[in-house]
């Protein structure tokens, strides 16, 4: 239950604050330029897109945390790919992969409690 309400509760706080920010007042500047050249609009617009889809991440593990899960791994695994890109972000990084193998172990334990039986992913 703890993974589900961490996988959920983070990345929409995560997402809401690339509209506020109050963790940090340059988001961009983890945004690795590879991104921003493939994303329409200003690095600020990227990253409004990124707060959208965390809110959505967030979400969708609240409903479906197997797949949200999952979501939320590939995501992480995107946000590492960016960090090491623009560089002097690896111990950002290394957290966040952390983070990625907690939301790979959600999705496992949602599937594994569906798969015995027990009750399926509002358990978690």
């Amino acid at each position: 239950m703890l993974l589900r309400i961490v996988f959920t509760v983070a990345p929409i706080l995560f997402g809401l604050d690339k509209f506020a920010n109050v963790l940090t007042d340059d988001w961009t500047r983890y945004l690795a330029t590879e991104y921003n050249d493939i994303i329409p609009g200003s690095a600020a617009d990227a990253m409004h897109i990124v707060g959208i889809v965390e809110i959505a991440a967030g979400l969708i593990v609240a409903i479906t945390p197997r797949f949200g899960g999952l979501l939320v791994a590939a995501w992480l695994a995107g946000i590492i790919l960016s960090l090491l890109l623009v560089g002097g972000y690896g111990d950002i990084a290394l957290r966040d992969f952390g983070l990625l193998a907690g939301a790979v172990a959600l999705s496992r334990l949602a599937g594994s409690s569906a798969a015995t039986g027990a009750a399926p992913d509002s358990a978690l």
